[in-house]
Parts: structure tokens; C-alpha cells; sequence
């Protein structure tokens, strides 16, 4: 499966409850080559970015770091594996684990817009 995300826009639709994204969330994601970059904000979020690397199935490897809106710094990583939905959009499922706060793990699904 070769999926190329450039220029994709993708929104979270599902969440565990120690997310900071939600559907008002925007992701603007850029690749070149199997390097995947995104700038993201909305709701919770004021800035975002993230980098990682796709595979040969679409797989991202990724490490994200954001500010929120009670001013803190947040980063962590996180795996998504790609689905095409029957439209030909991508719906991402995300597992997750922040690297700062507490540490704590969740599960996300992002489509694209």
C-alpha cells in the first residue's frame, strides 16, 4: 500500500480522555521522500508539530511536541497505521504515549478532511 500524505489534512474523530487534540484539531501534513512533517492547532492546542517516517505500508513513526493553551510544553510519540476508507480517504489509528506529564498512554483515530 503506498500512501502519500502530502498536502493531506486530517482531524482526530476519536480520543482517549488525556488527549489535548479533538475534532477541532487540524493537522497539515507535508511529506517528502518517507519523511512526514505536520504544523497542527485548534481547540486545546495553540501549536503543534510533528515529525516522523513512513514505511513501505504507510506506517508513521512519529514524535510530537505541542503548547497548550494553559501555557505548558507537551511531547510525546506516537504510531499510526493507515486505513482506506471506501471514499479513498485515510483514516489514521493512533496509538500514543506522552514523553513529558505523566507519562500516560492513549488511543487516537484521525480522518482526513
Amino acid at each position: 500500500m503506498n500512501i502519500n500524505y502530502n498536502n493531506k489534512k486530517f482531524r482526530p474523530v476519536e480520543n482517549s480522555a488525556n488527549a489535548e487534540t479533538s475534532e477541532s484539531t487540524v493537522f497539515i501534513y507535508e511529506q517528502n521522500g518517507n519523511i512526514l512533517s505536520s504544523s497542527y492547532s485548534g481547540g486545546q492546542i495553540v501549536k503543534g508539530h510533528l515529525i516522523g517516517m513512513v514505511d513501505d505500508n504507510g506506517n508513521i513513526d512519529m514524535r510530537y511536541h505541542q503548547i497548550n493553551t494553559k501555557g505548558e510544553l507537551m511531547t510525546g510519540k506516537c504510531q499510526s497505521i493507515p486505513e482506506v476508507l471506501s471514499n479513498g480517504k485515510i483514516r489514521l489509528h493512533e496509538t500514543w504515549q506522552w514523553t513529558s506529564g505523566d507519562k500516560s498512554k492513549g488511543n487516537s483515530i484521525l480522518e482526513e478532511m
